[in-house]
């Protein structure tokens, strides 16, 4: 009987879409209320995939927004289901070790990697499974087990998974993205609703003139900005974020960004200019 429920429950599940779509129509399969957390859980809105992404502690978090900031990634499907639950329960039967199971009930439960991310490289569209753990549960046995049952999924898949580790993500980097990860689309901000987009443009294109080769704090150049264009303030700043998250300016993203210094800027990239003009 349980075992008939457990399927029926997978089976919904299934049904409602959890697991399955690609970029904004993707459903993970787990969400945050589903399991205990590794640190604190996360919803993150998507920069380039217009959904809310499900993070399961810290380091998935930073670990999106490092992803989300590469320049090849194509999609991102986080909690994804190791369906159908048959193989990896097979598999865990030939490794002779013994597969996820609900605690409470002792049911063999669907198993998930992290993420799935489809990445763009000179030979194609190509798929990389990635497990987030932290360092020190490597040394855990059990880990290391549902790892090889995870491994050998995805090995009959050709799609290579591979552990990161804190080791991996860089958290000032991580946390350079979080401060402009909002400002995406700079209509949304609360200082440019009421502004007409032709406005905007000069605005963002005035803000650019005035940060080429200053040398002041960026916090004193978007403080002078504000004031000489009647703009509320943060204005300025948030123009700034939006650039550094639209890539139409680089920046050392390796360097914590602090407003209160001067921030030199590397490159204005042309290609990246068409966010600007489709505001």
């Amino acid at each position: 009987m349980a075992k008939r429920k457990r399927t029926q429950d997978i089976e919904k599940k299934i049904k409602e879409g959890h697991g399955s779509g690609i970029g904004s129509e993707y459903k993970p399969w787990l969400k945050i209320q589903d399991v205990p957390s590794r640190g604190r859980v996360t919803r993150v809105k998507g920069m380039n995939i217009e959904r809310q992404h499900e993070l399961l502690s810290d380091l998935e978090r930073n670990y999106l927004y490092i992803v989300e900031f590469a320049n090849n990634v194509i999609d991102i499907r986080e909690q994804y289901s190791l369906l159908p639950i048959e193989e990896t329960i097979s598999i865990a039967d030939e490794l002779g070790i013994k597969h996820p199971k609900d605690p409470s009930t002792g049911e063999d439960i669907v198993m998930t990697t992290d993420f799935l991310i489809t990445v763009s490289t000179k030979d194609g569209i190509k798929e990389l499974a990635r497990t987030i753990k932290p360092k020190d549960e490597l040394l855990d046995k059990r880990i290391i087990e549902k790892f090889e049952i995870e491994r050998i999924f995805w090995e009959k898949r050709n799609i290579e998974l591979a552990i990161v580790t804190e080791e991996e993500i860089d958290k000032v980097v991580a946390n350079n993205i979080s401060f402009v990860q909002g400002y995406k689309y700079i209509r949304d901000t609360d200082s440019f609703k009421n502004i007409e987009r032709l406005e905007i443009k000069d605005l963002i294109y005035e803000f650019l003139r005035r940060i080429v080769d200053d040398e002041r704090r960026m916090r004193s150049i978007c403080y002078e900005f504000d004031s000489d264009m009647n703009l509320e303030k943060g204005s300025g700043l948030s123009i700034f974020r939006y650039l550094i998250i639209n890539k139409v300016i680089t920046i050392n993203i390796l360097e914590k960004i602090d407003v209160n210094k001067n921030i030199k800027i590397l490159d204005i990239n042309e290609k990246h200019m068409i966010e600007v003009e489709a505001i």
